[in-house]
């Protein structure tokens, strides 16, 4: 009963540090998509203990490390169609699928278990507008290119840039999501693209820096 008690009190204080986190943001986000975010993390939480997809353990961490660390996102990125490239545990694709039921979202990674989570998490979820695909990002092809490709953890911003720009629409842009400003991975660039916007992110409750690097062909 104590242990019942006890995971009921996390689930009510992540839930709340949720909803004062999507504030802080200024996102509108309803009692019901923060509680589908919570079912997200309850279910990431289950799964992590076996197939280890995030070094964070704890669920209220996860709160401000996962959740509120791919909302911060949602304002900067526009388009319909988004690709997560090397999803893993579903970060920042999850969230975003959940935050814009408008958009088309893929999940894109190639490790197998990870991609039975996503599967399930999807499912789980009823995430009617996000999909999962298992393959290398480098080899997967798709009829209809995407808007958005973003990437939380994946690769250095140049081999993210050039395993997926076939799967770049015209007029899209890569984002990627990084801590401190990546001079030297931005020196590493294919020569056909070029850094558009540098944003600095605020995201509540995480004290590290964070950066979305907006990438657009010359």
């Amino acid at each position: 009963m104590r242990l019942a008690e006890t995971a009921d009190q996390v689930l009510v204080a992540a839930a709340s540090e949720l909803g004062k986190g999507i504030d802080a943001l200024g996102l509108d986000l309803g009692a019901r998509r923060q509680s589908t975010l919570i079912q997200y993390l309850v279910l990431l939480e289950k799964w992590n203990r076996v197939y280890h997809l995030t070094a964070v353990r704890e669920l209220r961490k996860m709160v401000s490390s996962h959740l509120l660390d791919s909302l911060a996102v949602v304002p900067h990125v526009s388009g319909h169609r988004l690709l997560d490239v090397g999803s893993g545990a579903g970060l920042p694709g999850i969230p975003i699928a959940i935050a814009r039921p408008d958009s088309d979202v893929i999940l894109l990674d190639s490790n197998h278990k990870k991609a039975a989570f996503l599967r399930q998490a999807v499912a789980d979820l009823a995430l009617g507008n996000a999909s999962v695909v298992c393959e290398r990002v480098q080899s997967w092809q798709t009829a209809s290119a995407f808007d958005v490709i973003i990437s939380r953890a994946y690769a250095e911003i140049g081999e993210f840039v050039r395993q997926s720009q076939h799967l770049l629409a015209p007029g899209g842009v890569f984002v990627a999501m990084k801590g401190l400003h990546p001079f030297e991975e931005i020196e590493r660039l294919p020569k056909e693209y070029c850094v558009h916007q540098v944003i600095e992110l605020f995201v509540p409750g995480l004290e590290a820096a964070r950066r979305l690097i907006l990438i657009k062909p010359r």
